[in-house]
């Protein structure tokens, strides 16, 4: 059973999927909601079991079809590709837990095709071929563009057609990469695709070049970076709760791709086209970190203020990668996990808050008392703790390790950015709390209960994971930092899935 562990993140939603659009479930609510939820649980005690397999430092693959590479597809299971299946699990808990409570039966489908973007998400960390990364790009977003449209509404509809149409376009500019890249190293194996970038001739290095920033575009507009951001706040701003929630982790995929494809395939061995991608990531950050804090403070619903809060921490990824260095790397991850989980727990927060405030909904305005606002207000504080950065929550340590990682000329331009950032979010997330909370006094307190499962989804991501994530911070750090020491010495992936040069398993 170890060996076919790395495969079951990508099987187990697909088939669970695949029961759950079975027809003659139609209509059993209550079980569709107990297989999701199961199914998505068990997610969890899988992503830690191979996250303590990659905490060895070895890397190991799983041959589909026993086709060993390079010419079979494989899933590769390392440090990075563990960390990102069990972040994406835990937010996926709370996000399901939540849609328990109601929001599943706005519209129809909504625990098959919650299931198949997992199998997405869990292929896209896993793969080790760049045209099975896009394949697994395909199958996200094919259930993504259906999520999107759930319980239906003009708002979704038009947030929805801006992100097929983007998507629709990157998914083209993907392929048409691929098959540069293909074309010129013969190979779509990142392993081996890096191997022979290292002994690329010099006549095939613009080709290569031309293929590698075409996938720049790609992965940037999956990671909203700037000027590829603009479908995101308010794609994310109408999308239902649970669905918000877990596109939190959509722009990380965009993350992880970058640092994937160019610390392996670009790494100090490619010579010539050695880190090609730096100085390019490193600006657009800084610009990035820019537009998206003066987004926060001109938001005028709390729902759109956090989707400008999940650009401001693309930007502040994007700054560790643009930096590219092992103690940065290792301070994006560590930022990258508490990022994730808090910011789409504050998506399911904000419905919640927007559900009690009646016709005044998630709009920065006065509205009536809530019911159960002195909850709703604890936890907007602990989340708005978080998400700016302030001790003594993760938020606040992951923002301390990279401006420590940042180098000379680095620091004059991140440490005030990211500093202004912060102080952004402050700004923007104290007015909205004042607003909503503290000048809402006046009339009878309305709304009804809230269901106990969307109090459960929004405690396990905005309260408990940053806590969580502080009181562990040194575990979770060193797991980070020997992430990015992986990350910058490729050498032990590749010569684990290349038989030439290595044994393999």
């Amino acid at each position: 059973m170890t060996q076919h562990l790395i495969i079951l993140p990508v099987v187990l939603p697909l088939v669970a999927g695949i029961v759950l659009l079975y027809r003659r479930l139609g209509r059993l609510s209550q079980t569709k909601r107990l297989i999701s939820v199961v199914t998505t649980v068990l997610l969890l005690p899988i992503s830690a079991a191979l996250v303590m397999q990659a905490s060895s430092g070895d890397v190991t693959y799983y041959a589909l079809g026993s086709w060993q590479p390079p010419f079979g597809i494989v899933l590769v299971l390392d440090r990075l590709s563990a960390l990102m299946l069990l972040v994406t699990a835990i937010l996926a808990v709370g996000s399901v837990v939540y849609a328990c409570g109601g929001d599943d039966e706005k519209g129809s489908n909504f625990h098959g095709l919650f299931q198949w973007q997992l199998m997405g998400l869990n292929g896209a960390f896993l793969t080790g071929d760049l045209f099975n990364l896009f394949v697994f790009f395909e199958v996200l977003l094919l259930a993504s563009y259906a999520l999107l449209l759930h319980g239906g509404g003009k708002a979704k509809i038009q947030a929805s057609v801006h992100y097929v149409v983007l998507n629709i376009a990157g998914s083209s500019l993907f392929l048409i990469a691929a098959g540069v890249l293909y074309g010129a190293t013969g190979t779509l194996n990142m392993a081996d695709m890096a191997e022979r970038i290292a002994q690329l001739p010099a006549e095939r290095e613009g080709l290569v070049t031309a293929g590698a920033l075409l996938l720049l575009v790609v992965f940037g507009l999956k990671a909203a970076m700037l000027p590829l951001y603009f479908w995101l706040p308010r794609t994310y701003g109408y999308a239902p709760a649970p669905v918000a929630a877990l596109f939190a982790i959509m722009t990380k995929v965009g993350i992880y791709a970058i640092l994937r494809v160019y610390m392996l395939m670009f790494s100090d061995h490619a010579g010539a086209l050695a880190a090609l991608e730096q100085p390019w990531v490193w600006w657009l950050a800084l610009a990035t970190l820019v537009m998206a804090s003066m987004g926060v403070l001109a938001a005028r619903d709390l729902r759109l203020l956090v989707a400008y809060l999940i650009l401001v921490s693309v930007g502040t990824l994007l700054a560790g990668i643009g930096m590219r260095s092992p103690e940065a790397v290792s301070a994006l991850l560590y930022y990258l996990i508490h990022t994730t989980l808090v910011t789409g727990g504050l998506f399911l927060l904000a419905a919640m808050i927007g559900t009690q405030r009646g016709k005044a909904g998630t709009r920065l305005a006065k509205g009536r008392p809530m019911a159960e606002g002195g909850g709703l207000a604890l936890l907007f504080f602990i989340g708005a703790i978080a998400v700016a950065g302030l001790p003594p929550l993760s938020g606040a340590l992951g923002k301390a390790l990279l401006l420590n990682a940042a180098e000379g000329s680095q620091r004059l331009w991140l440490w005030p950015l990211l500093l202004l950032s912060g102080l952004a979010a402050l700004v923007a997330l104290s007015r909205a709390g004042s607003t909503m909370f503290w000048a809402s006094h006046r009339g009878t307190p309305g709304g009804d209960p809230l269901p106990r499962p969307q109090w459960v989804g929004v405690i396990w991501l905005v309260a408990a994971a940053p806590i969580l994530l502080m009181l562990f911070a040194g575990p979770v750090s060193d797991y980070t930092h020997a992430t990015a020491e992986q990350l910058a010495n490729p050498e032990a992936l590749i010569e684990t899935l290349l038989p030439a040069t290595g044994d393999a398993p």
